[in-house]
């Protein structure tokens, strides 16, 4: 898949998520409490459009992650900044031009405290190639970006990108992604920065040995310290199989990418990836995807690592009665606490419509996977996915993603977990009146990000008057 195409799916309601993947604004308007009988929540203010995006193109929307509660950073074909509570003009990539690039496209934002972000993705230069870029924000200003360093002389086959950035800590981040080291064959990589410096790129460790027929990428990135970070993403095999890998860094140092520890046993049908990896602390993560059974079904699986070991993955607990159709996955994992986790995806129920799930690890044990509850009142077109789940702490996340209305539009819902309890979904207050395209309205939350319970940020899509997709950004809080 291109990716033109990835970018195209992400936010088009008639397609699935890619298969290989892989806050606020201000508080003008009256905010919409969750429904009475759920668990007591913030309150999701009204969503308006991202400043500075024009009506009359279309806008890719990607990542949002919060420094604090109204400091965040966002990104997609722009990047944006909010501060205390309030967004900026979106912008163009700095730096890219200068890159001798065009059509830079944000993959991942990562902001370890407000106004210190991390980002990266992709531009295309003069020959038409694409090329990896990082760029920083320090001190509320986004710098020029950089072609990864080392990418030059890895990416032989013009296709690289960046995926998925992480950072600590200002100036501490990693970034992970994929190269063409020649026309047809695709290669992992990671590269680290430290103390505001980017290191140069290299092959995932390991992959040489497991990438045998010339596909692999990082497709997410977590870091609960400066150099002690966790990647995962996917291989194909001698066979032509995909398989599913993670990775750590452990004291600045990558070590041996491994196959995903039990996933040998479940991926009878040789296709699983690792779609998000979140990580609570040096040694302690947890991540997700999908692979196929021996009936050809797509099935979710989760994993964890303690103390620096990876454990045996499972099909996540309650998927098995959920997933009637036989495609399902995990699409966003994120951990408030060591061993204390959510996560987020989609199935296809015995009609064949696509419902969202939601499934938390408490004490280092998943629970059973449910229907996002309230999508069963709301996904009336059958096509509903979390797309995003975000955890502040322990028992306190939220999720938010995209369903089919009566009309079969497009709409876009946000849902919180408090003290272990998810609440009813709600669409997202205020996208109802944005969300205007005659006759193709689409909309759908992208990204959340929560620093802390109950104050989250997030970045999604909708069509506007024009028809094309534009940008809005919406906060969680008191």
């Amino acid at each position: 898949m291109t990716l033109a195409g990835r970018s195209a799916v992400i936010i088009a309601v008639t397609a699935v998520v890619c298969p290989l993947l892989l806050a606020g604004a201000g508080h003008a308007a009256a905010g919409t409490r969750m429904p009475a009988g759920a668990a007591p929540a913030g309150i999701w203010h009204t969503a308006t459009r991202l400043p500075g995006t024009s009506a009359a193109d279309n806008v890719n929307v990607t990542s949002v992650s919060c420094g604090s509660a109204g400091d965040c950073g966002a990104g997609g074909s722009f990047l944006a900044s909010e501060a205390h509570g309030r967004w900026g003009t979106a912008i163009g990539v700095p730096g890219i031009v200068a890159l001798g690039g065009s059509a830079a496209e944000v993959e991942s934002v990562s902001c370890a405290s407000a106004s210190d972000c991390g980002a990266g993705g992709y531009y295309r230069d003069s020959s038409g190639h694409l090329q990896a870029f990082v760029v920083s924000e320090v001190n509320g200003r986004w710098g020029d970006a950089i072609e990864v360093p080392g990418t030059a002389a890895l990416n032989k086959g013009g296709l690289a990108q960046v995926l998925s950035v992480s950072c600590a800590s200002a100036g501490d981040c990693a970034a992970g992604g994929s190269y063409a080291d020649s026309p047809e064959h695709f290669q992992a990589f990671v590269v680290s920065e430290v103390h505001g410096r980017w290191g140069t790129a290299e092959e995932v460790p390991g992959t040489a040995a497991l990438n045998k027929s010339g596909w692999a990428q990082v497709a997410s990135v977590s870091c609960a310290a400066a150099g002690d970070c966790a990647a995962g993403g996917t291989y194909s095999d001698a066979s032509g199989h995909f398989q599913a890998f993670v990775v750590s860094e452990v004291r600045g140092r990558w070590g041996d990418a491994v196959e995903v520890p039990g996933t040998a046993a479940l991926n009878k049908s040789g296709w699983a990836q690792v779609l998000s990896v979140s990580c609570a602390a040096a040694g302690d993560c947890a991540a997700g995807g999908v692979y196929r059974d021996r009936s050809f079904h797509e099935q979710a699986f989760v994993v964890s690592e303690v103390n620096g070991r990876w454990g045996t993955a499972v099909e996540v607990p309650g998927t098995v009665a959920l997933n009637k159709g036989g495609q399902a996955r995990v699409v966003s994992v994120s951990c408030g606490s060591v061993a204390r986790c959510g996560a987020g995806g989609y199935y296809t129920d015995g009609s064949g419509g696509l419902q969202a799930f939601v499934v938390s690890e408490v004490n280092g044990r998943w629970a059973t996977a449910i229907e996002v509850p309230g999508t069963a009142a709301l996904n009336r077109g059958g096509y509903a996915q979390a797309l995003s789940v975000s955890c502040a702490s322990a028992g306190d996340c939220a999720a938010g993603g995209t369903y089919a209305d009566g009309s079969f539009h497009g709409q876009a819902f946000v849902v919180s977990e408090v003290n272990g309890r998810w609440g009813t979904a709600l669409e997202v207050p205020g996208t109802a009146a944005l969300n205007r395209g005659r006759g193709n309205a689409n909309a759908g939350v992208a990204s959340l990000s929560c620093r802390l319970p109950a104050s989250c940020g997030a970045l999604g899509w909708y069509t506007g008057r024009s028809g094309f997709l534009q940008v809005f950004v919406a906060s969680e809080g008191s």
